[in-house]
């Protein structure tokens, strides 16, 4: 779990990193209506929730490097007895500066009117347009008035910079209690797994399966699915994203659960591929080891200075070199890979930066250059081969014969990139066809 002091010193690297005599504003995330007047659970911005560790809407958060006694400002909606027993406790102006450090804290309605005197102290302001269209607007207004008064006060912002370049680079780099807190996400998540692959059988339904997930999930004390947990059993499996999770499975074929758990914001992302019954068929199996193969040899290339870009190309070329020695495709490996002919099995990029976003922040590419990899980073690798039952081939490849259609694979683990290579985080959950079939 982080605490205050981490969230004060990454404060302290935020304004550092921006400079003096700048100002930059955060804005919390907006509800989210379900239906009628019932809204969705709350998650804040991820953004501003790694600043503050404030976990409540309407809220504004200031960070002012040049000040002396109020660097760190929260706008709150104040204590309201007679709403909070309706909706629940409000941290209120008090709670926010004892509990979450502010130098000092306002009421949100006051935001208007105490802004500008914070404006005028600064030379940029730095701020990111969100959702919040309305809120976008304020800001611009509250800058153009003070822009409008430079002739008289002497002293307005120049500039609007958005603040994602500095702060995005920070969230990049995993330290030690985000890391903590992931092993946490990631342990739960494992012990999903495990309750899936026990659970499953013959005539169960995917969201069967989807329930015992998700219950372990909430029983081990997260605060859920990081994301719509995917049980794609048969021909499913080959749609990336598939979440209805609805049809009943049948022995031999292969269920394809892609599940984590989010645990104090931070996420887990696995997928394993297993089979119903507990045996791979002969083309399961080959296309499986396949999968495993091409991601083992990607983890084995994770260390600092190596780039996403040459983890795809690796993947690329081991998925073409094997589906070519298939007979799934045919012709000279790099002819297949300039006319990706791989696209049709394997469509989707090796895999993404994972944090407090499932897919995190962070560049994959600064101009021409492909961002290289650095001690922090957490990045997913999930290669997978997908032979749809309606799968078109490129020009010139063969058909796909009926034995191969309909068999979806993807293996995702979460890596940990370290100063000597790289640690797989979730090592932990089986995925060799040995364990599957003897624990199916």
């Amino acid at each position: 779990m982080i605490t205050q002091e981490e969230y004060r010193f990454r404060r302290q690297q935020f304004m550092q990193a921006i400079g003096k005599k700048t100002i930059a504003i955060l804005r919390s995330a907006p509800v989210a209506i379900a239906h009628h007047d019932v809204e969705y659970p709350y998650r804040q911005d991820s953004d501003f929730y790694y600043l503050t560790g404030f976990n409540q809407p309407n809220a504004v958060a200031v960070f002012l490097p040049s000040q002396k006694k109020h660097k760190f400002i929260l706008f709150v909606e104040p204590r309201d007895l007679e709403k909070e027993q309706w909706i629940g406790r409000r941290i209120g102006i008090e709670g926010a500066e004892q509990l979450f450090g502010a130098d000092k804290a306002f009421s949100i309605e006051k935001f208007e009117q105490i802004l500008p005197k914070y404006l005028t102290t600064a030379e940029h302001i730095f701020y990111h347009f969100g959702r919040d269209e309305k809120f976008n607007q304020t800001i611009l207004n509250l800058w153009n008035k003070t822009i409008s008064k430079r002739q008289r006060i002497g002293f307005a912002p120049q500039s609007l910079i958005d603040l994602t370049n500095i702060l995005h680079s920070m969230r990049q780099i995993k330290r030690p209690l985000e890391i903590a807190t992931m092993r946490k996400a990631i342990e739960i998540t494992a012990l999903a797994h495990q309750q899936a692959r026990k659970f499953a059988k013959e005539n169960c339904f995917e969201y069967q399966v989807q329930a015992e997930i998700e219950n372990v999930f909430r029983q081990q004390g997260s605060e859920g699915w990081a994301y719509p947990s995917i049980v794609a059993a048969g021909e499913n499996a080959c749609i990336l994203h598939y979440t209805d999770n609805n049809y009943q499975m049948k022995n031999g074929e292969l269920l394809l659960i892609d599940a984590g758990c989010a645990y104090h914001y931070y996420n887990a992302d696995v997928t394993r591929t297993f089979p119903i019954g507990g045996k791979f068929s002969p083309e399961q199996k080959l296309l499986y080891e396949l999968v495993l193969q091409v991601q083992l040899e990607v983890i084995k290339q994770i260390k600092p200075q190596i780039t996403y870009d040459s983890l795809q190309k690796t993947a690329i070329r081991t998925i073409t070199e094997g589906l070519k020695e298939l007979g799934l495709l045919i012709g000279n490996v790099d002819d297949l890979i300039a006319q990706k002919a791989y696209k049709p099995f394997y469509m989707h990029n090796i895999g993404h930066w994972l944090g407090i976003d499932v897919h995190d922040v962070g560049d994959y590419k600064i101009g021409k250059e492909h961002k290289k990899l650095e001690a922090g980073n957490v990045l997913t690798v999930e290669p997978g081969i997908y032979v749809s039952p309606t799968i078109k081939p490129i020009k010139n490849q063969p058909d796909i014969p009926l034995k191969w259609r309909g068999i979806g694979i993807r293996i995702e683990d979460n890596i940990l990139v370290t100063q000597e290579g790289h640690e797989n985080l979730t090592i932990s959950i089986p995925k060799t066809v040995e364990e599957l079939e003897h624990h199916g």
